[in-house]
């Protein structure tokens, strides 16, 4: 049996508080015990220096598309297997994994792939399957292939439903397409977040898709009809709804920094998720990739179609927690945008959070949120104390 270990000397963002020199003790998979101060050791701890840095809970990203040079729709086990490890190294220890607009066999295979992955991830745990599109607005189409766009057919969403199984977890869609409406109450019915993006809807056409049982808004302001003060379209709609939460991508390029406060605000901590909607560029850098049937450029850590249109983004989870803290939010609650609420919003109880009974999801971050190490379910899966592992 594996030793309990004991977390000491840290700055521990706990449930309801931050403790600034606090403890944590893990058992197998499981936080059993957030202290402050001394702690009492056992003789068969095994007893590991934080060093004052930073312990958060396990981040969680809904919106991930690939990183190091793997994309999740390329059709292989081993795709996913590489984010999992690349999203452990960034201090996200759930994610969706996410798919582009494409054929419906590609969709499939990519079902099939994550599968075969979930259960057996090498680092960053699989919650869930994440598809953005097909059934998304051409007139917002921003990266979206426009050759695979089309109007929702609820038997096709079925065989990915009955594909996918349990597995699906977030779908994104146009509502205002014809049988949009339909689809919505159709996914929604079936317990999947049915999210929005994409999309020209207008204010009351977005509403009437609340009503219906949509309930999240993926990568707010990106990718759907602007405010005007006379049409406040999808996005004032969803602000004017308190129940609906919102994806913000914080790597300053997609939201200026007034949006995010703004949407901090008016969400809250509670109904604002931080992701990185991020491509296989993500851990690479600046280069020349392909996505989503496009050639994409990445320069100065910003991808663009050749058109200029936003391809995605390279920001990992702990440079949009770092970033939103700059912003001038709370550390508290920007660690509830990564970790808290994507996992409330998933219905999650176990992940997101540091107390007593929660999933040993753990990551330590230095001064400059750079991960020191990251823990999932108990086993650190990165950094040097993964050879502390018996």
């Amino acid at each position: 049996m594996a030793k309990t270990k004991v977390i000491t000397n840290v700055r521990v963002v706990a449930e309801s508080e931050i403790i600034d020199q606090g403890y944590v003790r893990v058992s197998e998979d499981t936080i059993t015990e957030i202290g402050r101060g001394d702690f009492t050791s056992a003789t068969d701890d095994l007893v590991i220096d934080g060093g004052g840095q930073l312990l958060i809970p396990g981040m969680i990203d809904v919106h991930i598309h690939g990183a190091n040079g793997y994309d999740m729709m390329d059709g292989t086990a081993q795709s996913i297997e590489e984010v999992s490890q690349a999203c452990a190294s960034t201090g996200c220890t759930s994610f969706l994994a996410t798919s582009v607009s494409s054929t419906l066999d590609s969709l499939l295979r990519m079902i099939d792939r994550v599968k075969e992955v979930a259960g057996r991830e090498p680092g960053a745990r699989i919650v869930g399957i994440h598809t953005e599109g097909p059934y998304l607005n051409v007139k917002r189409k921003g990266m979206q292939n426009e050759a695979y766009l089309r109007h929702p057919d609820l038997d096709e969403m079925q065989r990915v439903v009955v594909q996918a199984g349990p597995l699906l977890k977030m779908v994104t869609v146009a509502p205002e397409l014809p049988g949009g409406m339909e689809l919505v109450s159709h996914l929604s019915a079936q317990g999947i977040v049915v999210a929005i993006a994409h999309s020209d809807a207008t204010y009351d056409e977005a509403q009437e898709a609340f009503q219906r049982g949509a309930c999240h808004i993926t990568h707010c302001f990106n990718g759907m009809r602007p405010i005007h003060h006379r049409d406040p379209g999808l996005i004032v709609a969803a602000f004017d709804q308190p129940s609906v939460s919102v994806q913000a991508i914080v790597d300053h390029v997609h939201l200026h920094p007034a949006i995010v406060r703004m949407m901090y605000r008016l969400k809250g901590a509670e109904r604002m998720v931080l992701i990185t909607d991020a491509l296989q560029a993500m851990g690479l850098g600046d280069g020349e990739y392909t996505f989503g049937g496009h050639h994409v450029t990445v320069r100065d850590g910003v991808a663009r179609l050749k058109d200029g249109t936003l391809a995605s983004s390279t920001v990992t989870m702990n440079q949009a927690l770092r970033n939103t803290v700059e912003l001038g939010i709370p550390l508290h609650e920007a660690v509830t945008m990564a970790a808290s609420t994507p996992a409330e919003i998933l219905g999650l109880p176990r992940k997101g959070t540091i107390r007593s009974g929660a999933d040993a999801d753990l990551v330590l971050l230095d001064d400059h949120y750079e991960v020191v190490w990251t823990m999932v379910e108990g086993q650190f899966v990165y950094g040097p104390e993964s050879r502390l592992e018996i």
